[in-house]
């Protein structure tokens, strides 16, 4: 039993690493650049908005399955994490958009990076 918990333990912590390595690893853009990418199954089109001081955009679902809980977080060069955007507890039905906006007022960064997460 012990052995069990153990490496499970063990198990969480490389998986945790792994999820942070990928948050870590992603490329930096200037406050004018536009993220447009795929990730699992969602497509992320997000920008910063410096008249409303809030990063805006859309995530798509580019499946042909429903997709759970579809999330954005936005990652600023100061060390601040935004989001993520409350979980979609609705389905995101194939070819279905859902609007994304986070709040940066307040925050002073000079670049930033995202990602969806789907699950």
């Amino acid at each position: 039993m012990k052995f069990n918990i153990v490496l499970l333990t063990v198990l969480i912590a490389i998986l945790a690493c792994g999820t942070v390595e990928d948050e870590e690893s992603l490329q930096m853009l200037a406050k004018g650049d536009t993220y447009d990418d795929v990730r699992s199954g969602a497509r992320l089109i997000l920008n910063y908005d410096a008249a409303t001081r809030a990063f805006v955009g859309t995530v798509e679902n580019t499946t042909s399955s429903t997709l759970q809980r579809v999330r954005v977080e936005v990652h600023l060069s100061n060390g601040t994490e935004l989001g993520p955007t409350m979980p979609s507890y609705l389905p995101l039905p194939p070819g279905e958009k859902m609007n994304i906006k986070l709040d940066a007022s307040g925050e002073s960064f000079s670049t930033w990076s995202a990602h969806a997460e789907v699950g």
